[in-house]
């Protein structure tokens, strides 16, 4: 068998469809998108913001917290803006390189990889501060927590680079347009003319792996907390210790319920456009989400906001 030449392993470029189907409610979607896209900036900017301005919340568990801000932005901003550019239809709107693609993907999957492990870290924290509050200090200390956002950051780092090197190694001969708004795997996988087995392996052990370790440790951390807080008999310290927790459980049930729905598989789902819905719930309306479930469930988040807008408001008199 000879070797493929360059221009049989990849095409100069990929054209993604988007949400062609859906040509009569383009300006509706591209305005839909646009404001959900600049709400999720600005919640996720003005947590940032406040975290890092008021002192009261110079605390590990809002530490995590700006890291999950910055990591919802840029899991948006990988995806999102593309899109908007393909319903505009500008010159090269809905065409992206060879390069550009995986580039997506790989910024995408370590994101998405990333998040995961940082709501474990979070989770833990939870469970050092309820089950353990007399070694919190020791064990959640500035240094352990920068150990262990960074190893956050590193796991998801390494999470799609054997994917990614296993995608760059195939063969796309056919199409090049890809059914979708940002270059997935599953659509991409679709196109391609060579032998995808190791690729799909590689999909799902990682996505798998990386989602169940990380939710394995957060239902042993909730599973500690739950037995901790039966065991205490005052009603009003039980709700208090679990209105700590309430904000971080929703962000969990919100993100792992989209995860494990759409990546525990790799080919694409039967029906395309239902895919491509799950896509914008998991890539665009949580992000958005997330801050306001801080905020309307976190009286600490949601007094620093309100002292920070009372703040301004007075300085603007």
């Amino acid at each position: 068998m000879q070797p493929d030449t360059p221009n049989q392993t990849h095409m100069a470029e990929f054209v993604l469809l988007g949400f062609a189907e859906a040509h009569e409610t383009c300006l509706f979607l591209f305005i839909l998108f646009l404001t959900m896209y600049l709400l999720t900036l600005v919640e996720n900017l003005a947590i940032i913001l406040v975290v890092g301005l008021d002192h009261r919340l110079h605390r590990p568990m809002y530490f995590f917290l700006t890291h999950l801000s910055c990591l919802e932005i840029g899991y948006t901003s990988v995806t999102v803006p593309k899109m908007l550019a393909g319903f505009l239809g500008v010159a090269g709107g809905q065409r992206i390189s060879y390069a550009g693609c995986l580039s997506q993907l790989f910024i995408f999957t370590f994101l998405g990889a990333t998040e995961c492990l940082l709501l474990a870290a979070m989770a833990y924290d939870r469970y050092v501060a309820i089950c353990l509050p007399l070694r919190y200090g020791a064990l959640v200390s500035w240094g352990a927590c920068g150990r262990l956002a960074a190893a956050c950051w590193l796991g998801g780092l390494l999470t799609p680079a054997l994917p990614i090197y296993l995608m760059s190694r195939l063969t796309f001969c056919g199409p090049n347009v890809i059914d979708h708004f940002f270059c997935d795997a599953s659509p991409l996988l679709a196109l391609a003319c060579s032998d995808v087995g190791p690729k799909e392996t590689a999909d799902l052990l990682v996505s798998l792996a990386v989602p169940l370790a990380s939710s394995a440790a957060i239902a042993a951390s909730y599973g500690r907390i739950v037995w901790t807080l039966l065991r205490l008999r005052a009603a009003a310290a039980r709700r208090k210790a679990f209105s700590t927790c309430a904000a971080h459980l929703g962000v969990v049930s919100l993100f792992y319920g989209t995860l494990f729905f759409m990546y525990a598989r790799t080919r694409a789902a039967p029906s395309v456009s239902f895919s491509k819905v799950v896509s914008v719930f998991y890539s665009i309306v949580t992000p958005m989400l997330n801050p306001l479930i801080y905020s309307l469930r976190n009286h600490e988040v949601k007094g620093a906001l309100g002292r920070a807008f009372s703040c301004r408001s007075w300085k603007g008199r």
